[in-house]
């Protein structure tokens, strides 16, 4: 009963956080069929309530999502929580976090940049698409269903003990250490339209990626070693050869 009980929650995790990020898609596209998006459905505030409010929302994601993700963290919080299941707690509250921005948005008007050109929106929407899918391939080049809890899960039913970490740079992995959070960035930024609430979302998220990265690196460090050090002198941060540390 009680592996049971462990796959199906892994799996509504995992349902759950696919609902969320389908919807973190739309919500920046500004798809009229949804009713909350990041230029529209919310409610209406003046601009500085507006903008504590969702500086307060994208604080609160990014505070569960680095502090959660810290091995420290993981270290007590397994004490609590079934270590087959850890991953997949994370993943959930993650995804609530979110939810929750998504509901108490506050839609700030006026337009930073608008690009009329027909051809220049094409390539926006077409920029926007890319970094969506450089973020989930790179998901499966890493370990997709690791990332998100299911692994930990369906192991823990098997009765089997996870493999020990191993440091591989698969495919988009051998031009940018951190492909995920470029793709990330890549969709935040590409828009045809990019209005003053969207830009507070795109700078709050990317402010929080580049001081994530920063803990990310000292926590590959520690794990990896000389190996992870070879790599950052060898290939770049968030572009191909650039944010190589030096020898």
């Amino acid at each position: 009963m009680k592996k049971l009980f462990s796959m199906l929650f892994s799996g509504t995790a995992y349902t759950l956080f696919l609902g969320v990020f389908l919807y973190l898609i739309a919500f920046l596209a500004d798809l009229p069929q949804i009713p909350r998006r990041v230029d529209a459905g919310g409610q209406e505030a003046p601009v500085v309530i507006a903008f504590l409010v969702d500086v307060g929302l994208i604080a609160l994601f990014g505070l569960q999502h680095s502090i959660m993700a810290r091995p420290w963290f993981k270290k007590a919080w397994k004490r609590l929580v079934p270590a087959q299941s850890e991953r997949s707690v994370y993943v959930l509250l993650a995804s609530g976090a979110l939810a929750l921005l998504f509901v108490l948005w506050r839609p700030i008007e006026g337009d930073v940049w608008h690009a009329h050109s027909a051809l220049l929106q094409t390539i926006l929407w077409l920029l926007f698409a890319a970094g969506w899918l450089i973020v989930l391939a790179s998901t499966f080049l890493i370990n997709h269903f690791e990332l998100f809890g299911l692994q930990q899960a369906w192991l823990y039913v098997r009765g089997r003990a996870a493999a020990a970490p191993q440091f591989r740079t698969p495919l988009l992995y051998r031009i940018v250490r951190h492909p995920l959070y470029l793709g990330f960035l890549i969709a935040f930024w590409a828009t045809p339209v990019m209005t003053a609430g969207h830009l507070l979302f795109a700078f709050g998220m990317s402010s929080y990626i580049f001081i994530a990265l920063i803990y990310e690196e000292r926590d590959l460090l520690d794990q990896f070693g000389d190996e992870y050090r070879r790599y950052q002198q060898r290939v770049g941060k968030m572009l191909p050869a650039i944010g190589r540390r030096a020898v």
